[in-house]
């Protein structure tokens, strides 16, 4: 799934680079975002948020296929189990994804996820009702979720949003803001390259 120029994230785009680029890609988005991460063999080796993308990866395409939907429920059962990160096979996921962490990050069923969004551990994109239908989040492009965060219902955080640790966001979040608080409350400022909130611990 690519982004559109708008930050939404869109669906059904087949404008995909082949999976060693992929993969290289996703490595080199590890690196930009974690100043912990010293080489391409550990980044390779010893971090279960990429782990976990790349086994989703393949689970969503055996999910597309509804006589592999049982062996892509038990490839996301399995990458929970080694990774600490539950990612449902049917939720969409962007390019350069990044979960830094990881452990205990939870992505519903109908959850969208565009884009070069950051996702710290414990973070949930959480549904709030058991209809059927969409009943997870829509987040943009390049947002920032940050530890402990929850995120729940068929909301939409707009493109560059970024959401405090620990925050309850409950309701749409438009694009740029910066989301602390429970519930999540907005603050009446623009997120921006030199905001001193940091998602990761800001509570």
């Amino acid at each position: 799934m690519a982004g559109a120029g708008d930050g939404t994230p869109r669906a059904g785009d087949q404008r995909h680079p082949g999976w060693r680029a992929r993969l290289r890609e996703d490595l080199r988005a590890a690196a930009e975002q974690d100043p912990a991460a010293r080489s391409r063999a550990e980044l390779l080796l010893a971090y279960p948020g990429l782990h976990a993308v790349w086994l989703h990866r393949l689970a969503q395409r055996w999910w597309r296929r509804p006589l592999l939907r049982l062996p892509a429920r038990l490839l996301s059962h399995l990458g929970r189990a080694l990774t600490g990160i539950e990612i449902h096979p049917a939720a969409r996921l962007g390019r350069r994804v990044f979960i830094d962490h990881g452990m205990g990050v939870v992505i519903g069923e109908t959850a969208e996820v565009g884009d070069d969004v950051l996702l710290y551990h414990g973070a949930t994109l959480g549904g709030r009702s058991s209809r059927g239908g969409k009943r997870h989040p829509t987040v943009e492009n390049g947002v920032t979720i940050g530890a402990g965060a929850r995120v729940l219902g068929p909301v939409r955080i707009g493109a560059r949003a970024r959401i405090g640790a620990n925050a309850v966001v409950v309701k749409d979040i438009p694009a740029d803001s910066v989301v602390v608080g429970v519930p999540g409350r907005v603050l009446d400022r623009p997120s921006g390259p030199d905001d001193d909130v940091d998602p990761a611990i800001h509570i």
